[in-house]
């Protein structure tokens, strides 16, 4: 008894495996023409999309470090420009001054010797003028002394008197 039940077992188990061998091929079949294709071509779709996606993520961290880099450099630039054009202005206006300063002082030593000629020559007016008034009064003196035989006090008064009259003269004047 015990043998006929692993025979009997044994005759179905290799009929039913039989049958859901050749259904699971014919399954197999019916998946791999309908379905695997289309699940296959779906899949390297999503495969070469994703890959594209990479490629253009990288591509754009690419450009973007390559932009970063231009603008540092673009902002190097302009902090070198701004610094020289700092540079430029301080020398200009170093020179400006020195030239104003150089002018001033140019205008001053003119200046400076305009007013001694000025002075010098108008000294010289006031000699001119004062040995002309010692002339005249030289004159006068004698004049007055040939005409009159004066006493020496007379003489003295006669000459303090121009003397005075001399130093209104020049006062007015």
């Amino acid at each position: 008894m015990s043998s006929e039940f692993l025979l009997g077992a044994s005759g179905i188990l290799w009929g039913d495996t039989l049958f859901y061998l050749v259904l699971f091929i014919i399954l197999m079949a019916l998946i791999k023409h309908f379905a695997w294709g289309p699940v296959t071509s779906m899949m390297e779709k999503r495969a070469d999309k994703i890959a594209s996606d990479i490629d253009n993520a990288e591509q754009s961290r690419q450009k973007a470090e390559k932009l970063e880099k231009q603008r540092q450099a673009a902002l190097k630039d302009s902090h070198v420009e701004a610094s020289q054009i700092i540079e430029r202005a301080k020398t200009n206006g170093e020179q400006q001054r020195e030239t104003i300063v150089d002018n001033a002082n140019q205008e001053v030593a003119t200046l400076k010797e305009n007013a001694k000629q000025d002075i010098a020559r108008e000294r010289q007016n006031a000699l001119n003028s004062v040995k002309d008034d010692v002339a005249e009064l030289s004159l006068a003196i004698a004049s007055k002394v040939i005409v009159k035989n004066l006493k020496l006090e007379d003489q003295k008064e006669l000459i303090d008197s121009y003397i005075e009259g001399l130093g209104k003269q020049n006062e007015a004047k």
